[in-house]
């Protein structure tokens, strides 16, 4: 089989714009980008992992007055955030990949990214995460809510394939657990004929 992440590389690049109008984040995004913003003090660094077109995420924190720094595998979700978000700072890269010194970011937000990483990276992924932020800071992400890997061969009409793979909400909250994170709530996010499960964690 190909590699899965040059499958969702391909996936996003080809149909970045298409998703954005598909996926209306702009208003599933909205409580969850309120919730973060009342969180924050006035100034906190942020990082997006799976940041796509930095719309809405990146845009409403850097609009309230945030430091952001967006990630994506998808060169042309880059692209399209740089050009979008202009006061945010994005790069193209795997998240494994980076380096972010200890203890310096106040939050972590992740959406619908986790689940297109393979299994076996995603807890290696949650422990840097908890290592990057300070005590207290916050871990926001959606997970996959059943056990699931696969692809979709037409993903959302525009004939490319898409891959992802996710273990159960369980798993995921013992993951959160493992890496140094207390986790506040747990959500199902319905979707479709299927859901995922939204965390809110801190940094023990």
């Amino acid at each position: 089989m190909e590699d899965p992440k040059e499958i969702v590389r391909r996936g996003y690049d080809v149909l970045s714009r298409r998703y954005d109008a598909a996926t209306g984040a702009d208003s599933k995004y909205a409580s969850w980008i309120a919730e973060l913003t009342d969180r924050l003090a006035p100034g906190s660094r942020v990082l997006d992992i799976g940041c796509g077109s930095g719309v809405p995420m990146a845009r409403a924190l850097t609009a309230a007055g945030h430091r952001v720094l967006g990630v994506d595998i998808s060169e042309v979700q880059i692209s399209r955030a740089r050009e979008l978000v202009p006061q945010a700072e994005f790069l193209n890269a795997d998240a494994l990949t980076l380096e972010v010194a200890a203890g310096s970011l106040d939050a972590v937000v992740s959406l619908y990214a986790l689940i297109h990483m393979p299994l076996d990276e995603q807890p290696v992924l949650l422990e840097r995460i908890a290592g990057w932020l300070r005590p207290g800071g916050f871990f926001l992400c959606t997970t996959g809510h059943t056990a699931w890997t696969g692809t979709e061969n037409d993903w959302l009409g525009g004939g490319t394939t898409m891959w992802w793979s996710q273990t159960d909400a369980a798993t995921y909250r013992r993951w959160l657990t493992d890496a140094g994170l207390t986790v506040e709530t747990e959500t199902y996010v319905p979707e479709g004929s299927g859901g995922h499960a939204l965390f809110w964690a801190t940094k023990r």
